[in-house]
């Protein structure tokens, strides 16, 4: 939807400029924050609400630091909200329509804006700051490929040690296109379920097998089709894990981490009989993975509510399901490195110390879960993680341990997003000795 269309049809800028605040002021969960808008805020309009909400957050730090030469005083978090949508708007102007005229309608709107969710003169300020703010975005120039850490954390909006970080890993170059990638919109994609009848023509078909891209305007029609079970959203990303683990017709798998069940929903697609375990913690999550499991057709489904590092071998027994698998999928916890195209927030919730605590809690998930491999039988490591203390590292310390000895590493796979064009992942396939 163009910026012009919202100006004639606003509804969803005061809503996105409540969330703005709220977040500004608190720096709640941005999931969380949707979940308190109104229901008749829908389709369309909640749509919109989330391409802004979304937009500023992703460009948080940029604006933030165009905004504190311009304001020597913050304004109330009222003002600050219209703000930041208005430079956001600003931004995504630059690229579709940058003329005059509609940056004069930005400054327009998000004055008449202000006017309402805060005062008339606090109108005058935001009259005076957006169209300052037009000025200083549209000066700025992306960084070149020598600029240092803080100078790409600033114009790409995230923290500096994060980009220190990546530098490290990746080298400038991957880095940039890192930056560039977690600040593009990212597209929905969705799975195709329903095997008897082909996806309809509005789906665009994508370079990955089932998979589609849902392309705006068709909502209405999506809806529908989710409810009954015929479209899954989904990111391509998603599917290394079950490709590799690779199950079989009429095959036991457990899916250890199961939550929200996307995956299992895939695994039971992919094998069409068999029965499917799965295992995840009580808690919130557990009624989405319930609503998922209930979609599968023609697959035994057991649903275990338990934490497999803590009593999961016990609780199988105790409820009379096997102990060894001959397939285990263990999607683990992690900082969602590869994923903040989605997840727009996680820069800003990450601390540097992230990395390194969620490697422990991921070697030990891995420990238990490699308990539950039947002889023979193959289990898949997996994160939507890029960084290596998660990945490599982790199976590095599996294999020098005790437990990794029956083990060996059969395959692997990683997604850079910048490279593969969707969600960055990656994947292990350990296949325990007769």
């Amino acid at each position: 939807m163009s910026i012009l269309a919202e100006i004639v049809r606003p509804a969803a800028w005061p809503a996105a400029a409540q969330l703005v605040a709220r977040w500004l002021e608190r720096r709640e969960r941005i999931d969380a924050l949707f979940d308190t808008l109104p229901g008749k805020l829908a389709g369309a309009e909640r749509a919109r609400c989330q391409h802004l909400v979304f937009g500023v957050v992703r460009h948080a730090s940029r604006l933030e630091h165009a905004l504190a030469e311009l304001i020597a005083h913050p304004p109330r978090y009222s003002t600050r909200a219209v703000l930041f949508i208005a430079g956001f708007e600003l931004i995504e102007a630059e690229g579709e329509h940058a003329d005059k005229g509609m940056v004069a309608k930005i400054v327009h709107h998000a004055v008449d804006q202000a006017k309402i969710l805060s005062s008339p003169a606090e109108g005058r300020l935001v009259n005076a700051v957006v169209r300052k703010l037009a000025i200083a975005l549209h000066g700025q120039v992306a960084p070149n490929r020598l600029a240092p850490a803080g100078v790409l954390a600033e114009y790409y909006s995230h923290p500096e040690w994060l980009v220190k970080r990546w530098l490290l890993d990746f080298g400038a170059e991957h880095t940039r296109a890192l930056l560039k990638w977690n600040q593009t919109p990212a597209p929905v994609y969705a799975r195709w379920r329903d095997a008897a009848t082909p996806a309809p023509a509005w789906l665009k078909p994508t370079p990955w097998s089932g998979f589609f891209e849902v392309e705006s305007g068709h909502w209405g029609a999506v809806e529908p089709l989710l409810k009954k079970g015929k479209l899954y959203l989904q990111d391509p990303g998603t599917r290394l894990a079950v490709e590799l683990l690779a199950p079989q017709p009429g095959e036991a798998v457990l899916d250890v981490c199961a939550a929200p069940g996307g995956k299992s929903l895939l695994i039971a697609d992919t094998m069409k009989s068999g029965r499917i375990v799965a295992m995840d913690l009580p808690g919130a999550r557990i009624d989405r993975l319930k609503e998922n499991l209930s979609r599968i057709e023609g697959v035994e489904v057991a649903l275990v509510q338990a934490d497999v590092a803590h009593g999961g071998f016990a609780h199988l027994d105790e409820v009379k399901l096997p102990t060894e698998y001959p397939a285990v999928l263990i999607d683990v916890p992690c900082t969602n490195s590869g994923v903040m195209r989605h997840r727009v927030d996680v820069k800003w919730r990450l601390q540097e110390g992230d990395f390194h605590k969620h490697g422990r809690q991921q070697l030990e998930l891995l420990h238990a879960a490699a308990k539950l491999v039947a002889p023979g039988g193959r289990i898949v490591y997996s994160t939507c993680s890029i960084d290596r203390e998660e990945n490599e590292s982790v199976i590095k310390t599996f294999f020098e341990s005790r437990a990794g000895s029956p083990f060996k590493l059969e395959g692997q796979v990683a997604s850079q997003p910048w490279v593969t064009g969707h969600d960055g992942a990656a994947a292990f396939l350990l296949r325990r000795k007769l």
